[in-house]
C-alpha cells in the first residue's frame, strides 16, 4: 500500500525551504507517522539519514550529537530524520544546542517524530520555542480507508481508522484485543501514566472506558462521577479529559456562547476521534441493530472530520430544548451544522433558534448526501 497522506506534501515543502525550522510530526499512535516519514526519506533526492531512538537500552544525548554529525558529514542540505526522539532523556535540550549552533547554515533539514505526543509536546514547549514547526498526522478519514482498503461507510463506522487493525476486522474479538492492547493501553499506560503523575490510575482508566461509550454526547461531569466506581471530583475528571485530548483520543467540545463564563460552566460534548476506541468496549456489530447508536457514531464521525479543519474552532450549542450539533468558527465565518443521519428525527427548530440568536452565522442541515460529500472531500465549507 503506497498511500500518501495530505500532510506529507506540506511537510516536504517545508523541509525544502532555504532555511527551514525544525520540523516536528505529531499525531495519535498507529496512524502512520513513521510510514509517512519513511516515504519522505525514500523520495528525498539529496543526502539523507533516518534513525530511530527505539533501543533496548535508553540512549543518551551523545547519540543525538553523533547522528547529527553523521548527517552533516553527508554534505550540505542533508535530511536527518529521528524517530522515537522522545525516548532519549534530555532530547529537546540537546536538539536546541545543535540547532542554535547552525541556525544560519544550510547543513541539515531535520524531521523529528515519536509515538508519545505528550512527551514531545512537553519538550517542544520547554526548550524549542521559536525553533520548530508542527505538522499533524490525524486519524485516518473515511476517504483514506476507502481508498486504501475498499471500505464502505458502515465498515468505517464500525472499525474506525487504524490501518494496522485492518487485517483483523473479520474476527471481531481479535480486532478488539488489538485495539485494546496495541493502541489504547500504550497511550494510557506509557504516554500518559508513564509521563504524568496520576494518583488513581484505576479511576483514570475507568474514566476513559466510560467516556468512550458516549460518542458525540453532552456529558454532565456530575453524572460521569456518579457512574465511576472510585471516588473522584469534577476537577480531577476535567484533568483526565484534558490528558485524553492532548493525546488525540478525544475532543471535548464546549458550548458556543458569547460569554466565556458560560463556556467554562457548560457540560462538555465528547467527540471520540476514532470509532475503534468506542467499539473496543461496545461491539462494532451494534451499528447493525441499534439505530440510535448508529446515529451517535455517525455524528461523532462527522464531528471528528470537522475537528480536523485547520485554523478553526469547534463547539456545540444548546439553549433550552433547542440545540445544534456543531458550531464551527473558521476565520470570520460561523457555521451552525445539524447532522441528519437518516435514522433519527431531526427538526430545524435548533437551527432556526440559533440563526435568530446569531444572524451572521450560516446554518446548514446535512442529510446523508451532504455528510458523505463532506467526508469524501467532494464538498468543502466556503
Amino acid at each position: 500500500m503506497d498511500l500518501h497522506r495530505p500532510f506529507q506534501a506540506i511537510l516536504l515543502k517545508r523541509l525544502l525551504e532555504p532555511l527551514p525550522l525544525l520540523q516536528v510530526l505529531l499525531g495519535p499512535r498507529q496512524v502512520g507517522k513513521t510510514t509517512a516519514a519513511t516515504q519522505i526519506f525514500q523520495t528525498w533526492q539529496g543526502a539523507k539519514l533516518m534513525v530511530s531512538a527505539d533501543a533496548p537500552i535508553p540512549l543518551s544525548a551523545d547519540w543525538i550529537r553523533y547522528q547529527w554529525q553523521q548527517a552533516k558529514n553527508l554534505g550540505e542540505e542533508a535530511l536527518l530524520i529521528i524517530d522515537e526522539i522522545q525516548k532519549v532523556p534530555g532530547w529537546s535540550e540537546q536538539i536546541k544546542i545543535l540547532f542554535d549552533a547552525e541556525r544560519r547554515k544550510k547543513h541539515l533539514r531535520v524531521l523529528l517524530l515519536g509515538s508519545s505526543s505528550l512527551n514531545l509536546q512537553k519538550g517542544l514547549s520547554e526548550s524549542l520555542a521559536g525553533r520548530f514547526e508542527l505538522s499533524f498526522a490525524p486519524h485516518w478519514s473515511f476517504a483514506e480507508c476507502s481508498a486504501a482498503f475498499g471500505w464502505d461507510f458502515k465498515t468505517y463506522l464500525k472499525f474506525g481508522g487504524y490501518p494496522g487493525a485492518q487485517p483483523f476486522i473479520g474476527d471481531v474479538e481479535r480486532w478488539r484485543q488489538y485495539i485494546l492492547n496495541s493502541i489504547i493501553e500504550p497511550v494510557l499506560g506509557r504516554d500518559i501514566l508513564g509521563q504524568v503523575r496520576i494518583d488513581k490510575p484505576a479511576l483514570f482508566r475507568q474514566c476513559f472506558e466510560l467516556i468512550a461509550q458516549y460518542p458525540a454526547q453532552e456529558v454532565s461531569l456530575a453524572k460521569l462521577l456518579g457512574q465511576l466506581q472510585d471516588r473522584g471530583n469534577a476537577t480531577t475528571i476535567k484533568y483526565y479529559l484534558n490528558l485524553f485530548e492532548q493525546t488525540y483520543l478525544i475532543r471535548s467540545l464546549t458550548k458556543y456562547s458569547g460569554s466565556q463564563l458560560a463556556v467554562r460552566a457548560s457540560s462538555p460534548k465528547i467527540l471520540i476521534l476514532n470509532n475503534a476506541l468506542t467499539h473496543a468496549w461496545t461491539s462494532p456489530l451494534r451499528i447493525d441493530i441499534d439505530p440510535v447508536w448508529y446515529g451517535r457514531v455517525f455524528e461523532a464521525t462527522l464531528g471528528a472530520q470537522l475537528a480536523q479543519i485547520p485554523n478553526s474552532q469547534l463547539f456545540y450549542w444548546r439553549e433550552g430544548n433547542a440545540e445544534v450539533d456543531f458550531v464551527l468558527k473558521t476565520g470570520t465565518h460561523i457555521y451552525g451544522i445539524e447532522i441528519k443521519s437518516g435514522v433519527r428525527q431531526t427538526t430545524t427548530r435548533g437551527l432556526e433558534t440559533f440563526s435568530k440568536k446569531y444572524p451572521k452565522a450560516k446554518c446548514l442541515l446535512w442529510a446523508e448526501a451532504e455528510c458523505m460529500a463532506f467526508l469524501t472531500q467532494k464538498m468543502h465549507l466556503e
